[in-house]
């Protein structure tokens, strides 16, 4: 086999992970799948088509990117780039589970899951939406809650509080990849949200914070170093919500039907290069193939192994 053609082949499998990462293809509400905003539908939008109705808010992260820390006072960190509320909204009873189907996620993005709530009435602002943690994993045993839901096919389950008072939310579901973050500015949040009508008889209103108040650069969760040991790891922004599940277990989720909407092919080019031990970076388009190394991930992932990798620039970290 040709050198050329050598290149390729490892282009081409590094390719299929960076482009594979980032977005909340879909949820399932007590064992019935909803399909969720999907990149394809911005192009329909484009080419002057009505994309299907959803309870998942438009987003234009059409890089399968992320928010920055240096973003974290401006507006995409609500609910990712240029964000717009959906128009719809799905029903889910207090004390009942929501599992959020991500697009593959690569295992070098370890890091914590965290959902949000908000409510609201009538229209949307999302710049005024307080937002309440009900859910969270960081760093549990040896292994990251991006590792968890991998291992989960890709899909993270929250249990809605049981005494959450009836009314509309807007739920705000996130990963914040760490693989980077051991610098300033390193680490990558990946928000998606949903609007999700809560039934039930609970009498407790959350009163949160306004998004771009979440986290600051130097939080000791956004600021981390993944490959040190590890002894601690306290998860970025405000308290848990009392009932929420600190530490929920992740059950086998519903598969979505035949019928679901297909996941879009996408180009990713992340917003920045990553100073990771291994992982994908852009290079203003052009695609180089860099010398093999060997990167020894136990702290990442928990696992007593090592791996090959080669860095690919061109794509996205």
């Amino acid at each position: 086999m040709s050198s050329v053609a050598s290149k390729l082949l490892v282009l081409s499998a590094f390719a299929a992970t960076a482009l594979a990462h980032g977005t909340v293809s879909g949820f399932t509400v007590d064992g019935t799948y909803h399909g969720g905003f999907l990149l394809d539908y911005y192009y329909m939008k484009q080419n002057g088509q009505t994309p299907p109705e959803t309870a998942g808010w438009y987003a234009e992260n059409l890089d399968n990117g992320f928010i920055s820390p240096d973003s974290y006072g401006a507006p995409d960190i609500i609910c990712h780039k240029n964000a717009e509320a959906a128009s719809s909204s799905v029903k889910v009873a207090a004390g009942g589970t929501i599992d959020f189907h991500w697009t593959a996620w690569p295992e070098s993005h370890v890091g914590p899951v965290i959902t949000y709530v908000a409510p609201y009435d009538g229209t949307i602002d999302k710049a005024t939406l307080k937002w309440t943690k009900i859910d969270a994993g960081g760093y549990d045993n040896g292994e990251w809650a991006a590792i968890k839901l991998i291992g989960n096919n890709n899909t993270w389950t929250t249990t809605v509080p049981s005494d959450l008072a009836p009314g509309n939310y807007v739920f705000r579901h996130e990963i914040i990849a760490l693989h980077s973050a051991g610098n300033e500015n390193g680490a990558q949040n990946y928000p998606q949200c949903i609007n999700l009508e809560v039934t039930g008889s609970g009498t407790q209103t959350p009163d949160g914070v306004v998004g771009t108040e979440l986290y600051t650069p130097t939080d000791a969760g956004i600021l981390f170093n993944v490959y040190s040991t590890i002894t601690d790891y306290e998860i970025p922004g405000p308290a848990l919500f009392g009932s929420g599940d600190t530490t929920p277990t992740q059950p086998t989720p519903t598969a979505p039907s035949s019928s679901s909407t297909p996941e879009p092919t996408t180009v990713d080019e992340s917003p920045a290069s990553s100073s990771a031990p291994y992982g994908l970076s852009g290079n203003n388009g052009e695609v180089e193939i860099e010398e093999s190394s060997t990167v020894n991930t136990d702290l990442l992932m928990g696992k007593k192994f090592s791996k090959e990798w080669i860095c690919v620039t061109g794509f996205g970290s």
